[in-house]
C-alpha cells in the first residue's frame, strides 16, 4: 500500500529549540528538571545552557512527504525510538525532516494491518546529527479499507 514511498523524504524545516516551548513541553510531561527550565542551573551543568526533555523532538515540523496523504483519525502510534548524538539546546535552531524507512503488512484476527516505519531526524545548521527517532504507525483493516476508496 504504500511501498513506492519508501526511501521518500520530506524536505528540511528550521525549527528552533525555544526557550517558552521547552518549559511549557517539560510542565505538560510532569518534568520540571531544573535543567530544562531554570537559566542558572543550565548555565552550571556540564552543557553550559538549558537543554529540552528526550521527548521534546515530538513538537518539530518535519516538513511533509509529498503524496503520503494519512487520515487524521485511527492510526495507532505502534512504538518511538529516540537516538541522541548530544541534547538539544536551549535556542538553538535545527534542520528537521522526516524519511519513509519501510511498509510491511500482516494479517491479525481483524484482518489485515500495515505497518508504516518513519524516521524523524534532527540535525544542527552544520549538518551534524543531534537526533533521530523511529515511529511504526499501525494502520488499521478499517483505515485501510477507507484510503483504498
Amino acid at each position: 500500500m504504500f511501498e513506492q514511498y519508501i526511501g521518500i523524504r520530506s524536505k528540511k524545516v528550521k525549527n528552533i529549540v525555544e526557550r517558552g516551548a521547552v518549559k511549557k513541553f517539560a510542565l505538560a510531561i510532569g518534568d520540571p528538571h531544573p535543567i530544562y527550565l531554570d537559566e542558572e542551573t543550565g548555565k552550571q551543568s556540564r552543557y553550559k545552557n538549558n537543554i529540552a526533555p528526550p521527548t521534546f523532538p515530538r513538537v518539530f515540523d518535519y516538513g511533509v512527504i509529498e503524496g503520503l496523504n494519512l487520515p487524521n483519525k485511527g492510526l495507532i502510534h505502534g512504538e518511538q525510538i529516540y537516538h541522541y548524538e548530544r541534547p538539544l539546546f536551549v535556542g538553538e535552531e535545527i534542520l528537521c525532516y522526516s524519511e519513509i524507512k519501510d511498509y510491511y503488512e500482516k494479517t491479525g484476527n481483524n484482518g489485515k494491518m500495515g505497518f508504516l516505519v518513519l524516521t524523524s531526524n534532527g540535525k544542527d545548521m552544520q549538518g551534524n546529527t543531534i537526533f533521530t527517532s523511529k515511529q511504526v504507525v499501525i494502520i488499521t483493516e478499517a483505515v485501510r479499507k477507507v484510503l483504498m476508496v
